[in-house]
């Protein structure tokens, strides 16, 4: 069966989506992230009037309009986009690898990413050699992006030879991970004072680099990703019940597995690549959506991309706004709000929201 072939077959077995909880919660997300937008809007070193933010009053001061349509308008897309991205490929590698602390970067991907775009801060060049400096953030993107795509490949290879293990799988993602860390390490070593500084503030992860055209380029992958995604919740829904459930059903495991892996992967590294490294939100949004509506995928993908986005974007305004007019990474406060409530999370044994 071909991958097109299941998405539509996959989309055409589902039962109708009568879940009152998972609609209420969904609309509570949506208007709760519409008032994130507002506040990131309203929030930051120059004060923008409420009247004139929704048109009561016109806005002639150009420097207020200039603010808000090309620093904090792409900003916060950027930091939505890139908040669905990473929760949803953390809910999709979760069940596909059926362990609940899978996220984007448990398969290498953030640190090949590092790797990446370590190579273009530091050296200036490309895994092809190429000297691109005067390519800037262009140059670290491809970087980031292509080393992300070829450590999920080095990992997915090495657990295909095993049969395709999920322990394999994991403990190979380590591996590799070290392995580009390590890169990662040497290149803070032998790199000058300028090009560490640049490298560190990459790594710490932040939207300082947001503008028009990188919004253009993620959202398509991200409307994409995610209507196939949500075409293939029946599938994953199989999936989560065990290989040999899902295979009764109809669902070549196969195909989904490394179709799905791939897609996720590109959503991910291609945030990544224009971001720097965010931690904890493919861990912590997609527990939270389990908690709120269960693991039905059908609710639980667009769930969990909503409480990403929705974590995401108030970090970064508190991010900017705490300390204004100084920025803080917004990595860091991800961490901050992240590794406590993980850590609540594992040590919760009241209720199982697994499976």
């Amino acid at each position: 069966m071909e991958f097109g072939s299941m998405v539509q077959n996959s989309w055409l077995k589902q039962g109708k989506l009568t879940s009152p909880k998972a609609w209420i919660v969904l609309s509570l997300l949506i208007v709760l992230l519409a008032v994130a937008v507002c506040y990131a809007l309203l929030s930051g070193s120059a004060n923008i009037p409420v009247k004139q933010l929704i048109g009561l009053e016109p806005m002639t001061d150009e420097i207020n309009r200039y603010i808000i349509k090309e620093i904090r308008m792409p900003r916060i897309l950027l930091a939505i986009i890139t908040g669905m991205s990473l929760a949803v490929a953390g809910v999709v590698m979760q069940v596909l690898l059926k362990n609940p602390l899978a996220s984007p970067f448990t398969l290498g991907v953030s640190s090949g990413a590092s790797f990446g775009a370590a190579l273009a801060i530091v050296l200036g060049t490309s895994i092809f050699g190429m000297d691109l400096v005067a390519s800037g953030k262009w140059l670290i993107a491809f970087n980031a992006f292509f080393f992300g795509c070829i450590s999920v490949f080095i990992v997915y290879g090495i657990a295909t030879i095993k049969n395709g293990s999920t322990t394999v799988l994991l403990l190979a993602g380590v591996a590799i991970g070290n392995l580009f860390s390590a890169g990662v390490s040497a290149m803070k070593y032998f790199s000058d004072n300028e090009a560490l500084k640049n490298l560190v503030v990459w790594l710490m992860g932040g939207f300082w680099g947001a503008s028009w055209e990188v919004v253009y380029i993620l959202a398509p992958l991200l409307t994409i990703g995610l209507l196939i995604l949500l075409r293939l919740s029946w599938s994953f829904n199989s999936l989560n019940a065990g290989d040999e459930v899902a295979k009764t059903l109809g669902v070549n495991v196969k195909v989904l597995k490394i179709g799905s892996l791939l897609l996720v992967t590109l959503l991910a590294s291609s945030s990544i690549a224009f971001v720097g490294i965010i931690g904890f939100i493919g861990l912590v949004a997609p527990h939270i959506g389990r908690i709120l509506v269960g693991v039905d995928y059908r609710f639980l993908i667009p769930v969990s991309s909503l409480l990403g986005a929705l974590i995401l974007l108030v970090s970064d305004t508190v991010a900017r706004t705490i300390l204004a007019p100084i920025e803080i990474p917004v990595g860091i406060i991800t961490s901050c709000i992240g590794a406590p409530f993980f850590i609540y999370i594992l040590l919760q044994k009241k209720k199982d929201y697994w499976g």
